[in-house]
C-alpha cells in the first residue's frame, strides 16, 4: 500500500508591532516578540517563534523560556501551583493542572478548560460607536425586494424536501449550470482531458502541469442572475420528527431570504417533510412572501424525465423575469451581516476577530444588522454578553439557550470544552474558553439588542446573538437563515466554506496564510500583526470591502469559487 502525503510548511513569523492598537493592550518594548493582551492577564502571546532558554524582555520583567514556544502560543508569567487561574483577555480561560514555572509554555496537559459561572444582574451597559462620519450618507447596490428587504445578490433557489430527490438536483444543476455559464470545474475537465491525452499517447503523465486560471468577475447568461444554488441535503424523512419540522422551517427561510429571487422545489411524496408543511410554514414566515414558487413531486408524475424536463422549463422561464430586476442603491442600514470565525488560530482574537468586531460596530452604528452565532464558543465570555443585553428577557433567553445546549452536550459524555480542534490546539488555542474569548471579538461591541433560535429571523437592527453550533457549515447555514447577506468569516489556518444563498468573505488574521492561500482569501488583516495598521484602519477597510460586495462590484472568492455548503442542524450534539 502506498500512501502519498502532501503538506505545506509556514515559513517563520516576525512580526514588529510598532502600531498594535488593541483595546486595553499592554504597550510593549523593542523588540516586538510577545503580547499581553490585557492587563490582567498572566500568560504572554509570542508573536514569532521562540527558543528555550531565551530572555524576553517586557514590562522591565526578564521572561527565561524554559521550552520553546512557537508563535501565537502563550507561555506564564508567574510561578504558578496547581488549581491556579489562568487569565487571559482578562477573563478566565482555564486552570494549571499541576505547578509550573515562570517561562513554561502552555499546553493541554498543564492547563484545562475553565470558565467563570454566568447569570443575569440588573446593570447599564453604556456604548458609544465608533465615528461612522465617513460612511455617513453612503448607499450599496442592491435588490429591492417587495417585502421591502434588500438583497446582496439575485440568486434562483432549487430546494429537495427529501434527500431521495438529491440525484434529481444533480442532473438538473449539471444541465443549466453547463449551459448558463455558472459552471467553475471547466479548468479542471481542461486537465483531465490532458492527462487522458497523455495516458493514451504514452506520454509522461508527471509532465503534464495544471494551468490555473483566474475565476471570472461575472459568470453566467443572465446578467442580473447571480447564480442557481441547489440545497442538497440529508434529511426531510427518517430519523425523528423534529427534524424534519426544523428542516421545513429552515428551508422556508432560506426561500424568503432577501439574495433568492424564486424558487424550484422538488418533492418525492412519501416523505416526513411534505409540501403542504413548507407552504404552511412559509405563510408564517412571511405572509408579505410573493416570490414566484415551482413545486414538483415525482409520485404525481408519469417519469423522472418529465419531472427534470419540467422543472428545467419552468425555471428558465423564472430566470427570464427575475432578470429583470436591476440592482438600486440601498442604505448601509439594510446590510445584514453574519460574523463567523472558523479554522482559528491564536492570533484571530488578535487581529481579524477584532478588525471585523470593529466593522460591526460601525455597522451597528449606522443602523445596520449584526448577526453573532456559535454558542459553543462564546462559552467564558457569557457575563460579558449578558451584561450587553438591553433587557432581562433577552439575557434570559440567552441563558436558557445557552445552558440547554450545554446540557446537552454533557448528557452524552461531551460538553464545550471539547470544542478546540486538533488544528486550534495546534496553533495556539489551548482551551474552549481562550478560542470563546477571541472568537467574541468579531461581535464588537455594541449592545445585544436580540437573541435568536435557530432558524429565527433577525428583525432587530443592532447585534443578534443567534443559536448555532461552532461547525462552520452549520454556522453559516444558520446565519444565512436568520437573515444574513453578507457573512465575514475569519481564518487563520484556511477553510474553504461557503454558502449557497449568502456571499462569504474570508479575512485571513496572518500575512502568511494569505499570501499561500490566496485563492480563497479576500481580506488580509495580517497587516495589524505586522504593525502597518491599526484594528479601527482595518475595520473601516473591511467594511469597504463589504459594500463594494454588497453592490456586485467585487466577487467574494467563496462565490467565485461556487463553495456552497449547507448543512442543516438536527439540534442534536454538534460543536
Amino acid at each position: 500500500m502506498q500512501i502519498l502525503v502532501c503538506s505545506f510548511w509556514g515559513e517563520l513569523y516576525y512580526f514588529k508591532n510598532k502600531r498594535l492598537h488593541l483595546p486595553k493592550i499592554t504597550d510593549m518594548n523593542e523588540p516586538h516578540l510577545v503580547l499581553q493582551i490585557e492587563s490582567k492577564d498572566n500568560v504572554l502571546v509570542a508573536l514569532t517563534d521562540l527558543s528555550q532558554g531565551q530572555a524576553i524582555e517586557f514590562n522591565g520583567e526578564t521572561y527565561i523560556l524554559q521550552e520553546d514556544v512557537h508563535a501565537k502560543h502563550k507561555f506564564f508569567m508567574n510561578d504558578m501551583a496547581a488549581g491556579e487561574a489562568v487569565i487571559m483577555y482578562g477573563v478566565l480561560v482555564g486552570k494549571v493542572q499541576y505547578d509550573v514555572k515562570r517561562g513554561d509554555r502552555m499546553n493541554v496537559d498543564n492547563t484545562r478548560h475553565a470558565a467563570d459561572p454566568y447569570y443575569y444582574r440588573d446593570g447599564h451597559y453604556t456604548w458609544t460607536a465608533p465615528d461612522v462620519s465617513k460612511f455617513a450618507g453612503r448607499t450599496f447596490n442592491g435588490y429591492h425586494r417587495n417585502d421591502g428587504k434588500v438583497g446582496t445578490a439575485n440568486y434562483w433557489l432549487f430546494i429537495p424536501t427529501v434527500f431521495c430527490e438529491n440525484r434529481n438536483m444533480d442532473v438538473i444543476k449539471e444541465a443549466l449550470y453547463t449551459e448558463l455559464g455558472y459552471d467553475v470545474t471547466d479548468k479542471y475537465k481542461t486537465f483531465t482531458h490532458q492527462l487522458i491525452e497523455a495516458y493514451e499517447k504514452g506520454e509522461d503523465i508527471a509532465n503534464v502541469t495544471f494551468e490555473p486560471t483566474q475565476a471570472n468577475k461575472k459568470h453566467g447568461y443572465f446578467k442580473n442572475i447571480d447564480g442557481i444554488k441547489f440545497l442538497n441535503h440529508q434529511g426531510g424523512c427518517g430519523g425523528i420528527r423534529q427534524d424534519s419540522v426544523i428542516l421545513s422551517k429552515l428551508l422556508v427561510a432560506y426561500a424568503d431570504h432577501p439574495n433568492v429571487a424564486g424558487i424550484t422545489l422538488l418533492s418525492l411524496g412519501c416523505q416526513h417533510l411534505q409540501i403542504s408543511d413548507f407552504v404552511k410554514d412559509l405563510k408564517e414566515h412571511n405572509p408579505l412572501f410573493d416570490k414566484p414558487v415551482y413545486i414538483y413531486e415525482q409520485q404525481q408524475t408519469k417519469s423522472e424525465e418529465q419531472l427534470v424536463n419540467d422543472a428545467i422549463k419552468q425555471t428558465f422561464l423564472g430566470l427570464i423575469e427575475a432578470n429583470k430586476l436591476e440592482r438600486k442603491p440601498a442604505p448601509l442600514s439594510a446590510l445584514n451581516i453574519g460574523v463567523k470565525c472558523g479554522g482559528s488560530d491564536g492570533f484571530s482574537g488578535i487581529s481579524a476577530n477584532p478588525a471585523v468586531g470593529y466593522c460591526a460596530d460601525l455597522v451597528v452604528g449606522l443602523g445596520g444588522t449584526i448577526l453573532l452565532a456559535e454558542f459553543p464558543e462564546l462559552n467564558g465570555v457569557e457575563q460579558e454578553l449578558i451584561d450587553r443585553c438591553t433587557n432581562e428577557p433577552i439575557a434570559q433567553k440567552f441563558i436558557h439557550l445557552m445552558r440547554t445546549y450545554d446540557a446537552s452536550a454533557h448528557a452524552v459524555g461531551s460538553g464545550f470544552h471539547m470544542n478546540p480542534s486538533p488544528g486550534n490546539i495546534k496553533d495556539g488555542l489551548i482551551t474552549d474558553a481562550i478560542k470563546s474569548a477571541g472568537a467574541c471579538k468579531k461581535g464588537g461591541t455594541a449592545p445585544v439588542v436580540d437573541v435568536l433560535d435557530y432558524t429565527e429571523p433577525a428583525t432587530k437592527p443592532g447585534l443578534n446573538l443567534v443559536c448555532t453550533p461552532g461547525n462552520d457549515v452549520e454556522a453559516t447555514t444558520g446565519k444565512a437563515a436568520s437573515g444574513a447577506t453578507l457573512i465575514l468569516f475569519t481564518t487563520g489556518l484556511g477553510t474553504p466554506t461557503g454558502n449557497p444563498v449568502c456571499p462569504v468573505i474570508k479575512v485571513a488574521t496572518n500575512t502568511i496564510l494569505a499570501n499561500r492561500m490566496s485563492d480563497i482569501i479576500d481580506i488580509n488583516t495580517g497587516d495589524i500583526i505586522d504593525g502597518k495598521k491599526t484594528i479601527p484602519q482595518m475595520g473601516e477597510e473591511i467594511l469597504e470591502y463589504c459594500i463594494k460586495a454588497a453592490s456586485g462590484e467585487v466577487i467574494p472568492k467563496a462565490v467565485q469559487l461556487n463553495q456552497d455548503d449547507f448543512i442543516p442542524w438536527k439540534r442534536g450534539v454538534s460543536l
